[in-house]
């Protein structure tokens, strides 16, 4: 009795954090593509504002991931059968070396972004 409720609240909560995951990937891509759009429509199409709305997207896109491993940890402790546990332990691998690269990318944009404004700055001085 206690092990079903706990099962179903369980894969309810994997169910749930799934969803959310899929907002928030989804509402980074909209925000991209009206970012894009935007740049487009004010004919700002510089590698530096493009990188911008590149940056807010991979944001959203590493939040989505967590999200996404948080539900696939859950499916692993209901999951009742090894080859499930080894497909999804593959799955989490993968998004955590996805996650590692794009964070790391991000970190590597965000600096050259600080030089850039340091540099900017020391000219006008």
């Amino acid at each position: 009795m206690i092990e079903g409720a706990l099962l179903a609240a369980a894969e309810g909560a994997s169910r749930a954090i799934g969803g959310v995951a899929i907002v928030v990937v989804a509402w980074g891509s909209i925000e991209a593509a009206v970012g894009c759009i935007a740049l487009v429509a004010r004919r700002q199409t510089g590698h530096g504002a493009r990188k911008v709305v590149w940056r807010r997207f991979g944001v959203w896109l590493l939040l989505g991931l967590e999200f996404e491993l948080a539900a696939d940890i859950i499916e692993t402790v209901i999951s009742p059968e090894w080859i499930d546990i080894a497909q999804l332990g593959a799955i989490a691998v993968i998004r955590t070396f996805l996650n590692y690269f794009l964070e790391k990318d991000l970190d590597a944009s965000v600096r050259e972004a600080g030089e850039a404004m340091r540099v900017s700055a020391s000219r006008a001085s």
